[in-house]
């Protein structure tokens, strides 16, 4: 009697599968979130993912003009998390349709592939923000005056475009969370992307949740054009490691930009809401201005810059070593020719009372003529 083998089926859902198939799930989630706002009627639970909330309207008694403008609440997590999908969608057309051909073309090795698909999506994520922040800055015209940071402190109101720029950041942030399992990122970079990327999502969120959008709105657009210039220059180095002209100007930069946010957060947490006329905290005005969270603001700042700083000057003193190193000639081994010595003819070696050659063998003794 034969035992028939059993063989097990493959699961049908498991981690390979929902990697793979990524992008279509997430455009369908999209396209269904995007239906059920539409459908629903009225639309008060779909359309929570997709438009912005708390929407508030004031007219000005002199004319009819309304002006709308935006709080936050518990309902900004539906709406990041629509987001989130939205840029993992993104995320997944920009690779596939711009990075894989340039990898193709450029025969790069793995890790160098890792950091080139890092450096293309951050250059044009950090592109797209700053443009989009600095046309913010513009069109509120409150960098021209320091005192703004922190007069009329909380700034609970929130034009349309601000809070939509701060929704976009901190939902892209979030989806480079499972980016890093679903890119497949080597196991060494993992730390430091991590790092970073936390970073981000506690100081933006910490900018959006304290009432704090105009400061962390002027910080974080100087940020992202040093950041872009560094990814873009990162992205021209692979293919030709002799183009290294250009990080000169971002070392520059970066100094400059680090030294700015440490003014600006110095004279805004130290002296001007500290100096503020209303002075407390009520969660429900949005006003956070204590003596512990300036602190902690002030602190978190200092700390994030310093080691952006020690990582900076470790890694110029790491390049610089390097090329001492490189403009250093190797001395190859000396290899001096013994000369040989010349040995008088007729004389040879004796030991222990008998005469050898140079070989070591005794010389031919001579038969004795009989007499």
């Amino acid at each position: 009697m034969r035992f028939r083998r059993k063989y097990k089926t493959p699961a049908v859902i498991n981690h390979r599968v929902i990697a793979l198939n990524l992008v279509d799930i997430v455009s369908c989630l999209v396209i269904f979130i995007g239906m059920w706002s539409m459908v629903e009627v009225p639309p008060k639970n779909g359309i929570m993912f997709v438009a912005l909330q708390y929407n508030v309207t004031y007219t000005i008694d002199d004319s009819s003009e309304q002006f709308d403008f935006y709080d936050y609440g518990p309902k900004d997590i539906a709406t990041i998390s629509f987001y989130m999908l939205v840029a993992i969608k993104v995320h997944a057309v920009i690779q596939e349709c711009i990075l894989d051909k340039i990898n193709r073309c450029l025969q790069l090795s793995k890790p160098e592939q890792s950091k080139f698909n890092e450096s293309g999506q951050l250059a044009l994520f950090y592109l797209f923000s700053f443009i989009w922040g600095a046309s913010i800055l513009n069109a509120e015209e409150f960098p021209m005056n320091l005192t703004s940071f922190w007069k009329d402190y909380p700034f609970s109101r929130m034009l349309f475009q601000e809070k939509l720029f701060y929704i976009c950041q901190i939902a892209y942030w979030l989806h480079a969370l499972p980016e890093l399992y679903f890119q497949r990122v080597q196991k060494e970079d993992i730390p430091r992307q991590l790092c970073y990327i936390c970073l981000y999502i506690t100081h933006i969120s910490g900018a959006y949740i304290l009432n704090l959008q105009h400061l962390g709105l002027f910080l974080v657009v100087p940020h992202y054009l040093v950041e872009f210039i560094f990814h873009a220059l990162r992205l021209f180095y692979f293919p030709d490691e002799n183009m290294q002209k250009g990080f000169i100007i971002w070392a520059l930069l970066f100094i400059m930009v680090r030294l700015l946010t440490l003014t600006l957060s110095v004279l805004t947490f130290g002296f001007g809401l500290a100096r503020a006329e209303n002075p407390g905290f009520s969660i429900a005005d949005g006003n956070f201005n204590i003596l512990p969270v300036r602190i902690g603001c002030l602190g978190a700042v200092c700390l994030t810059q310093t080691w952006m700083m020690w990582k900076f000057v470790n890694f110029q003193l790491k390049k610089w070593r390097e090329h001492v190193k490189d403009q250093i000639p190797e001395k190859k081994p000396a290899n001096p020719k013994k000369k040989r010595t010349k040995k008088e003819p007729g004389k040879a070696n004796f030991a222990n009372g008998t005469a050898k050659t140079e070989d070591g063998a005794s010389p031919r003794t001579r038969k004795s003529k009989p007499v």
